[in-house]
């Protein structure tokens, strides 16, 4: 199997099972979600990854078409050169192949799905800030999530093609993150208010597009009968910008995955599990806000572990600090900080 041919069966499979989520083959898919099946949904999509982990280290050679020693080889050196396949025979290296690139795929989607938890607190700014009816989230999350995913499909591949040309990208992804790391634990962690008439995606739309004044139905488009023109809806204005928003994201979490696979079917596998998640989990976490006050903070603190560890990555590999060790860290920053959340709660204003 080509790396061609597992990427369009992946695709089709991915797609196949979120027309189900998305209830396409229910009458009324304009009807709210509700809690419980956004918590269904959520371990649905939870469970799917950790069935791809497993699938990744049985069968992990079918992603790159690995068939003998010479193409694991191959492989090895333009994706992993940091692990060693020893000096046994060809099953027995292609299983360490396989375990490493299953707990790589893992670990970057344990990342990206916790940086995921402030795109759903952006996201139900920007659906309070445009008034936006609960029946259309739904529909607004669908597309614009979709977006977000070909947009993100683009990043990670250029992305990718950088890191491979020049290997001094890494300290600069390394730097970035160090810096937004610190940022966000320095920062006051307070909602701001987003001006939906000054946003730039909304100019930037009314610049070159009809933009009609309210919705019609849910649609995306209409047409008006007296003059013929065609109008965008506010609904596919916000489409636009949820998926714009979720790139803005993207310019810390990818950079981030990256300094933990530098294979770019890996990092686009885990951002694909941890993105079409996101709406289940904008829906399950909504009702739950507030809940866990520290975990920003524990987002910056993992933010900056793994950009000092894009910095130091050279070091590291020689004290044997691999994809492992560095599960075992994102694991506990994220658990410390919600259990602190947990143990000591932010106090209700009177």
């Amino acid at each position: 199997m080509s790396e061609t041919l597992f990427f369009l069966l992946f695709s089709v499979g991915v797609m196949a099972v979120m027309l189900i989520d998305l209830g396409v083959f229910k009458k009324d898919t304009a009807a709210e979600v509700t809690f419980k099946e956004a918590g269904f949904w959520t371990g649905m999509w939870v469970l799917l990854a950790i069935s791809f982990y497993i699938f990744l280290g049985y069968n992990g050679a079918m992603v790159h078409g690995i068939s003998d020693m010479a193409s694991l080889k191959a492989v090895q050196q333009a994706y992993a050169s940091h692990i060693d396949l020893g000096t046994g025979s060809y099953q027995e290296a292609l299983a360490i192949f396989q375990n490493n690139l299953s707990l790589e795929f893992i670990t970057g989607y344990l990342v990206e799905y916790s940086l995921s938890a402030d795109n759903v607190f952006v996201f139900i700014l920007i659906f309070n800030s445009f008034g936006v009816q609960k029946r259309y989230y739904k529909k607004i999350l669908v597309w614009g999530i979709l977006g977000a995913i070909i947009l993100r499909l683009i990043f990670i591949f250029l992305g990718a093609a950088l890191l491979q040309k020049f290997d001094w990208i890494i300290y600069v992804f390394g730097a970035f993150l160090v810096y937004t790391g610190v940022k966000i634990l320095f920062s006051k962690h307070e909602e701001e208010e987003i001006n939906s008439a000054d946003h730039p995606i909304v100019k930037l739309l009314s610049k070159y597009f009809n933009v009609y004044k309210r919705n019609v139905i849910g649609h995306f488009f209409v047409r008006m009968k007296n003059t013929g023109k065609l109008f965008i809806t506010p609904i596919f204005v916000i489409v636009v910008v949820i998926a714009f928003t979720d790139i803005l994201f993207a310019v810390d979490s990818i950079p981030a995955i990256f300094s933990i696979s530098k294979d770019p079917y890996i990092v686009f596998f885990s951002n694909v599990f941890a993105v079409m998640g996101l709406r289940s989990l904008f829906f399950f976490l909504s009702s739950l806000m507030g809940l866990f006050r520290f975990l920003p903070m524990g987002l910056g603190v993992l933010l900056s572990f793994v950009g000092m560890k894009m910095l130091a990555h050279s070091k590291l590999e020689e004290w044997g600090f691999g994809t492992l060790s560095s599960l075992g860290v994102i694991i506990g920053i994220l658990t410390i900080s919600i259990l602190l959340s947990v143990i000591f709660p932010e106090k209700k204003k009177a």
